[in-house]
């Protein structure tokens, strides 16, 4: 690098100087424009590092008409306290960033939690200053992915849709029925005959599926609560199954937060675990491990899916006309203290 270089900011000139091409050239291995030949993208990359070129992010929004941002979208049936201490969503976050990082593009988070902020997300993204959005929501009644999608931007689910849009939209999710079933199948097998549940919103396709696994192995009649997800739920729910069916011996908890609530009930009513009852939970989050006895729960791989979520989005915004799609993950029984 010349003296006079290293006193100021390269430039696209200087790149293509060092590159042996033109101006045009570089702008467009920059700009990630197509029809560029693979080994002279090699060289222009190899000049941008020799030179220290660092794109101006505002000229490369002109020309791309990217922000080189996307937003991850949040919203909990629990409240927004919830999004704060509830692992899972902690885990998305990691996921995503850990995809975009590499790639240099920027994640803004946003919840939206009523009607409000909703519109702020919606008009956030209008104005182009994300490329589209990432949607994770445990709201049974949220409509926020049908106005993305009405609104034409690009947009991907952590969950299947409730119910199926017009074109569909992407997303990712896990084979819950299968993962409902792993938990009754190991409660089951230990011995267990006396089983309830703790379900996740039936109007969520996560917490409707998990309990459809369930009742395929103990049958349709098996006592069910349903909760929001939320720790406090999870302990509501367990009072009233202990009310009702006081001699239970197996519960099986849509996730972890609400197993950990349905545990600190049992123990409060001197009720052993796993001795007198045997608790199954799931997500296989932090929550599983904090407190004693560890949990024994369903896996589902958050941080991957969460990954999968962001190439599934960067590809949309990359070619608009790519089809929806969607990807679905296997389950796992990870098997520890409390059954």
């Amino acid at each position: 690098m010349s003296e006079a270089l290293a006193r100021r900011p390269a430039t696209l000139e200087d790149v293509a100087r060092a590159a042996g091409v033109s101006r045009s050239t570089v702008s467009r291995v920059i700009n990630n424009i197509r029809n560029v030949d693979p080994e002279l993208q090699q060289t222009v990359r190899d000049a941008v590092a020799a030179t220290g070129y660092v794109p101006n992010a505002a000229a490369r929004a002109l020309v791309t008409r990217r922000a080189g941002a996307v937003a991850l979208v949040m919203s909990s049936s629990a409240g927004q306290e919830e999004i704060f201490t509830d692992p899972f969503f902690g885990r998305v976050v990691g996921g995503m960033i850990g995809a975009l990082r590499p790639l240099g593009v920027h994640p803004v988070l946003m919840l939206a939690d009523d009607p409000a902020a909703r519109e702020q997300v919606l008009s956030y993204l209008r104005q182009g200053n994300a490329d589209g959005a990432m949607v994770v929501s445990t709201r049974a009644d949220d409509p926020l992915s049908g106005r993305l999608f009405e609104a034409g931007l690009p947009t991907v689910l952590f969950g299947r849709p409730a119910e199926p849009l017009p074109g569909r939209l992407s997303w990712v999710d896990l084979r819950n029925v299968e993962g409902g079933r792993l938990a009754a199948e190991h409660l089951r097998a230990r011995g267990c005959r006396r089983i309830v549940t703790i379900a996740g919103p039936a109007a969520i396709s996560a917490g409707a599926d998990r309990l459809t696994g369930v009742r395929a192995v103990l049958g349709a009649d098996v006592p069910a609560v349903e909760g929001d997800f939320g720790q406090a739920s999870g302990a509501k729910a367990m009072e009233r199954l202990l009310a009702e069916h006081p001699d239970l011996d197996g519960v099986f908890a849509a996730n972890d937060l609400m197993a950990r609530g349905a545990v600190a009930v049992l123990t409060e009513r001197g009720r052993r675990v796993p001795e007198d009852v045997a608790v199954i939970g799931f997500d296989d989050s932090s929550a599983a491990t904090v407190g004693l006895p560890a949990l024994t729960t369903v896996r589902q791989p958050v941080e991957e899916m969460a990954a999968e979520m962001t190439r599934l989005l960067l590809e949309r915004i990359a070619d608009p006309l790519t089809e929806p799609g969607s990807v679905l993950f296997d389950p796992e029984l990870v098997i520890r203290q409390s059954a």
